[in-house]
């Protein structure tokens, strides 16, 4: 999979793409539902799959507090490969990225590479104050000669897959409802040093206690205080995969 830092780094020869704009937080049930129909609906225009995030949550600038996150950006990156991704692009979200409209910056996307379409749920919108709905992208590409996929999002129990309900679950202590929307259990990937884990960015954690986990595949008991987290056993230095097990 390639990685481009960023629109404005698109090439010719990354293209044709058939894109997803979105933050893929987690990349829940919801997020391999939308992006195995990014993979066919490229497929069916002989275009590469392509995923256009971000480098940190929108949040951060848009209210000036982004929620904890639920994967390692690393982690993202790998399971979007896995997912059959063939393009992402990181964009970093400032603002200026904020007051970018939604054509200018489809505009700056087209003037890299050739873009097929895009795919968006219903309630999905982009760019400058949300402008880029289905139905202005809509509009935009029969101007501009490119497709519009919409698909409904994936529902579990009758609602649609969220992330927020996912840390809601995960803040609760819900390690099981967490897990079902997930697809997988909740995991974490830190840096090790004497049994204490610490991590690059905020990621969401369980409410302080002991939890039954594996560490890179083995048995471990891990303790939870206030955000913090270390291993009863310890664990090797370096870079370690926490999955607690609900």
């Amino acid at each position: 999979m390639d990685v481009v830092p960023g629109v404005d780094r698109l090439r010719p020869e990354h293209g044709p793409i058939f894109a997803v704009i979105g933050v893929f937080d987690g990349l829940h049930q919801g997020h391999i539902y939308l992006l195995d129909h990014l993979v066919r609906e490229a497929l069916t225009r002989d275009a590469h799959p392509c995923v256009i995030t971000f480098d940190h949550h929108p949040d951060e600038v848009l209210t000036g507090s982004a929620p904890p996150l639920l994967l390692d950006p690393d982690e993202r990156l790998a399971r979007l490969a896995d997912a059959g991704v063939d393009v992402t692009v990181v964009q970093h979200f400032d603002d200026a990225v904020r007051h970018t409209t939604y054509d200018d910056f489809l505009a700056t996307i087209r003037g890299g590479t050739d873009l097929t379409g895009l795919l968006m749920t219903p309630d999905a919108a982009f760019g400058y104050e949300r402008g880029g709905t289905p139905e202005a992208v809509r509009d935009l590409g029969e101007r501009e000669g490119f497709d519009l996929v919409v698909v409904d999002p994936l529902e579990i129990d009758g609602a649609a897959v969220r992330s927020s309900d996912i840390r809601r679950a995960i803040g609760s202590g819900d390690l099981s409802g967490a897990e079902r929307l997930l697809g997988r259990p909740v995991t974490l990937q830190g840096q090790s040093h004497e049994g204490h884990l610490s991590f690059d960015w905020p990621m969401a954690m369980p409410p302080s206690g002991l939890y039954t986990v594996r560490v890179d595949g083995r048995p471990a008991i891990a303790t939870v205080e206030d955000g913090d987290i270390t291993l009863a056993e310890g664990a090797p230095d370096g870079v370690v995969r926490l999955e607690f097990l609900s």
